[in-house]
């Protein structure tokens, strides 16, 4: 764990040396990966909810399915986006690179701006925790359809696009305040999070449950944790090494670290079905 009072400097070596023992590390990955590449957090100081509290009613599925008219908010939202023209950071390609070394066991994601995939990363590795908003999904026959399509409907003057195989209620293909995740989704999760000996954690407050708790379940399993935020996590304490600082810089430098062969793996890992 972090020592009180330890510096900087020891904790980025103390990082180092975890990265360059572990043979499989499962990230997570929240808000704070992406705002180098210009989409904005949520929390963060300069955050969407932060600058604007009411933008977090576009996100909470009581008032979406209630209210037309933040339904038609969320459209124009949707529409503007800034993950449309956003490329990908060096964070995004250090995370590629990794797998390409044969030691990234997962990314679990937060984001919905599909980043990771479109910085090279094979779509296998990526669990999306929140889906993506590049899809649709209806809300009372699970219909699914691209957003783009959706979003030509909304230019051409629907306000707010209803399901065309059934009338229902349209949204994008995340999971919104007051909805669940994917079953398979967080199955996965929960595996990739207890078969690594290094869990990582970047951008990401670690204040929003059921994701936050992967870390809990790495923990729980002798896995090692890195935290690298911007702001303190509820986590900290529990972390054998916490960095500050840009991301697009810190991760590239941070994985480089070639593997030492010569030193024991962090843990021996079991099948976690049978934990």
């Amino acid at each position: 764990m972090v020592e009180q009072g330890e510096d900087s400097a020891a904790q980025w070596r103390r990082a180092c040396e975890l990265v360059a023992a572990a043979r499989r590390i499962t990230v997570l990955t929240g808000a704070g990966i992406s705002t180098g590449a210009g989409i904005p957090d949520f929390r963060g100081p300069n955050g969407v909810w932060t600058r604007d509290p009411r933008a977090q009613r576009l996100s909470d599925i009581d008032s979406y399915v209630a209210d037309p008219q933040v339904r038609r908010l969320a459209w124009q939202s949707r529409a503007e986006h800034p993950a449309w023209d956003a490329v990908p950071g060096p964070a995004h390609r250090a995370f590629v690179d990794l797998a390409a070394s044969g030691r990234l066991r997962a990314v679990l994601t937060q984001n919905i701006d599909e980043l990771h995939q479109r910085a090279g990363l094979d779509p296998s590795y990526v669990l999306e925790l929140h889906g993506s908003m590049f899809g649709t999904v209806c809300l009372s026959c699970s219909a699914g359809g691209t957003m783009r399509a959706a979003l030509e409907r909304v230019a051409a003057g629907e306000q707010d696009p209803h399901c065309t195989e059934c009338g229902g209620i349209l949204k994008s293909a995340t999971v919104s305040f007051g909805q669940a995740l994917d079953p398979e989704v967080v199955r996965e999760s929960q595996r990739a999070a207890m078969d690594c000996d290094l869990f990582l954690a970047v951008g990401t407050s670690l204040g929003v449950h059921p994701a936050a708790g992967f870390t809990d379940l790495a923990a729980r399993a002798g896995t090692g944790l890195v935290i690298c935020n911007g702001e303190p996590t509820p986590y900290d304490g529990q972390a054998e090494a916490v960095l500050r600082g840009n991301l697009d810089e810190l991760l590239p430098d941070l994985l480089s670290v070639p593997p030492d062969e010569n030193r024991p793996p962090l843990r021996t890992w079991a099948d976690p079905r049978t934990w």
